[in-house]
């Protein structure tokens, strides 16, 4: 989340303001001398008053007083706090450290993806250690109940607390957009996976899981926008304030006239805002191309080789960094799709072409077929591929930064378009500079071949190029419609009035006159220098500010729910209810802490 900046020089107009309802929220009371924040427990000023500085303090400080959340409690304890009445910080009693010790591991079970069946494991494991190391304190795992059925509500109850979270915060979003994803798969069922930005008015950014959808109970259009629609309606989110929709690129998703997208639009569509922004999820960006770029079936081909070396060739030395590679990602239970997943990517293309020879020598061994390796158009098929798969990895990587604005982002793929310019023109020419494994491969076929000809066809290979800007064009056509704006966003100072929108000229002209802006601007970042920027005076730009910030700019919380998956996908094929599944993925992939001792008042009994 962005700091908050603390401008040294401020125009008196471009001070933020107290606002009332922190009272109750974060017990702070507006200072009579009007600036910042005066605390009502420890009378501490809160210099600068931004919501993230005031939650800050609140939560490093004053985290006990959470407990008084039931209805009218919070106001009793305002008015307390103005007469000076400071209510006692009462210690956890016995029962409530075991009821909180008994809520973290099932966190903690939650995150490693194990079921609630291994909570009676965990207590044993306790009992003997505390037994041989602290054999007085034994007596205290009397009171901590692991037992499968009340892990389960403890999930489901450390779910309900991060949800209700996110829906107070929900309110305060200036703008938000969508992240779905449908290429989540449990066992043989598949589900949608919807994420949510959103900024407030300190642009402080927010990411985290909104709802799971089982496709299987949702499988027309219809019925998956009635259940988005439902999602946004119970957090509070107002069409009118979404941005942008990221997504992949299925026919359910992207299809004309009837995919999801074309429904949300029109839903969406409102005088006061953009046009809904849609673009490719970065996190797929090396399984969605590796279609466009496989020919000749490669990956088929080496996921065969994989599947056999696990069965017939773990105890190989040669082959021990790629199988321990494999497992990292999804685990020694090898599901084909989650296979499939892993071999479309740049970096483990890279390792099983270096492997090429001991996996050529392991066949002839184990008597499966070699016939592609000493087929030359097969062999510069394979060659090319590692080459562009690597390309796109690189860019990849550069997009997976946290909190890097959709603006940088856009960089990176406008960069990544001009380098596909230079390697269709390279590919033409014959010319293998960024093309090594390719040019490794072609080495070797000259020793064997004399006609030149006979071992390259570029013409094979720029058609897949093209192919691959055509969809990256397709990809991300909706950012280079908003081109203007995200240059704007990036460089405000440097951006020529006369470029911009009418409505913005002026707003403009004035950020640009102000030098006490410009030094904000060289010394902070822009999550900070926008944060700091007044409302009152450049609404127009602060507007343009929400919306580009709360566009997806990496795929952070999308992977973290991809890699969740892959390396749980046998305790999440077990039977489960969606609820349930929701809670797993929830409490993986947030950046929310659970209100604890809210937990712990609310604890009730496991369900029969």
């Amino acid at each position: 989340m962005w700091m908050t900046p603390k401008r040294s020089k401020m125009d008196v107009e471009e001070a933020r303001g107290f606002r009332p309802e922190w009272t109750q929220r974060y017990l702070v009371v507006e200072p009579p001398e009007g600036e910042g924040a005066r605390c009502l427990v420890c009378a501490h000023l809160v210099v600068s008053a931004s919501e993230r500085d005031v939650r800050r303090h609140y939560e490093a400080e004053h985290r006990y007083y959470q407990r008084y959340v039931e209805e009218g409690e919070r106001e009793a304890l305002v008015e307390r706090l103005r007469q000076g009445d400071i209510p006692e910080v009462v210690p956890p009693t016995p029962e409530e450290r075991a009821a909180r010790a008994g809520l973290g591991i099932a966190r903690l079970l939650a995150l490693r993806g194990r079921g609630g069946g291994e909570g009676d494991f965990v207590y044993q494991c306790l009992e003997v250690m505390l037994n041989d190391v602290l054999p007085d304190h034994v007596g205290v795992l009397g009171g901590i109940d692991l037992s499968p059925e009340t892990i389960r509500q403890r999930v489901l109850n450390i779910n309900e607390n991060l949800r209700s979270q996110l829906f107070n915060r929900a309110k305060d979003f200036r703008a938000y957009s969508l992240a779905l994803d449908d290429q989540a798969f449990v066992a043989y069922e598949n589900y949608l996976l919807v994420f949510v930005r959103g900024v407030d008015v300190d642009l402080e950014v927010q990411e985290e899981l909104l709802t799971i959808i089982n496709l299987t109970n949702h499988f027309s259009v219809g019925a998956l926008m009635a259940a988005i629609l439902e999602a946004l309606q119970t957090a509070g989110l107002s069409l009118q304030r979404m941005v942008g929709l990221t997504t992949t690129h299925t026919l359910r998703m992207i299809g004309e006239n009837s995919g999801l997208v074309s429904y949300m639009r029109e839903k969406a569509v409102s005088p006061n805002c953009w046009n809904v922004i849609h673009y490719s999820g970065f996190l797929h960006l090396e399984l969605l191309s590796s279609y466009d770029v496989d020919v000749n079936q490669v990956i088929s081909t080496v996921s065969d080789w994989i599947l056999l070396i696990k069965t017939r060739g773990i105890r190989r030395p040669e082959f021990q960094a790629l199988l321990t590679s494999s497992e990292s990602e999804h685990g020694e239970r090898v599901n084909g799709r989650c296979l499939n997943n892993w071999l479309r990517r740049g970096k483990t293309l890279k390792l099983i072409f270096s492997l090429r020879r001991e996996i050529e020598a392991f066949l002839a061994s184990v008597g499966a077929t070699t016939a592609h390796f000493s087929d030359p158009e097969w062999l510069c098929d394979f060659g090319f591929l590692v080459d562009i798969m690597n390309h796109l990895r690189d860019l990849s990587e550069l997009l997976r930064f946290n909190r890097v604005f959709a603006a940088t982002a856009f960089d990176h793929i406008s960069s990544f378009d001009a380098k596909l310019n230079l390697l269709h023109r390279h590919i033409e020419e014959k010319n293998l500079t960024h093309f090594a494994a390719l040019r490794e491969v072609v080495d070797e076929l000259k020793q064997h071949i004399k006609e030149e000809d006979k071992i390259l066809d570029p013409g094979r290979y720029k058609v897949v190029i093209c192919r691959l800007q055509k969809e990256f064009d397709r990809h991300f056509k909706d950012l280079k419609f908003i081109k203007k704006d995200l240059e704007l966003f990036a460089n405000p100072f440097n951006f020529k009035a006369e470029h911009a929108p009418i409505a913005v000229r002026m707003e403009l002209t004035k950020l640009q006159a102000n030098s006490d802006l410009w030094e904000e601007y060289r010394n902070k970042d822009l999550g900070q220098f926008y944060a700091g920027l007044s409302a009152e005076t450049y609404p127009i730009i602060k507007g343009v500010a929400y919306k580009v910030a709360s566009l997806f700019d990496s795929s952070e919380i999308c992977e973290k729910a991809f890699s969740y998956l892959v390396r749980n996908q046998h305790t999440l094929s077990q039977p489960l209810t969606d609820e349930h599944l929701h809670a797993l993925f929830r409490i993986a992939t947030t950046e929310m802490e659970p209100h604890w001792d809210a937990l712990v008042r609310a604890r009730n009994p496991p369900n029969p």
